[in-house]
């Protein structure tokens, strides 16, 4: 008798668990459930793009930095030395380089 009480209270016990993960699979599988698993997906999968991008925002000011002492630009942060070498990348009157142009 204690055998089959036994057997009984482990079959019982096994169905409901089986029973549990099953449901809980049923409902991980609903469109809505899915849905929402993408979008928290999407949402991590933006914030680790925004952090990228901000490491290599930052790798590039520090190289930046690093190339100008090496160069012996210090100054760097002059308004109008920068507006200067602005104009002079921007100024194309000098050198064309336009291979369409007639000669």
């Amino acid at each position: 008798m204690f055998r089959r009480t036994f057997w009984f209270t482990a079959g019982a016990a096994a169905g409901v668990w089986a029973t549990t993960k099953v449901n809980r699979k049923i409902k991980q599988l609903t469109p809505e459930s899915l849905a929402a698993q993408a979008a928290d997906k999407a949402v991590e999968a933006g914030h680790r793009l925004k952090e990228f991008a901000l490491d290599v925002k930052a790798g590039m000011a520090q190289r930046e930095t690093e190339l100008g002492e090496a160069l012996g630009l210090e100054a760097r942060n002059d308004p109008q030395a920068v507006e200067y070498r602005r104009v002079a990348a921007l100024d194309h009157t000098k050198h064309s380089y336009n291979r369409n142009e007639d000669h």
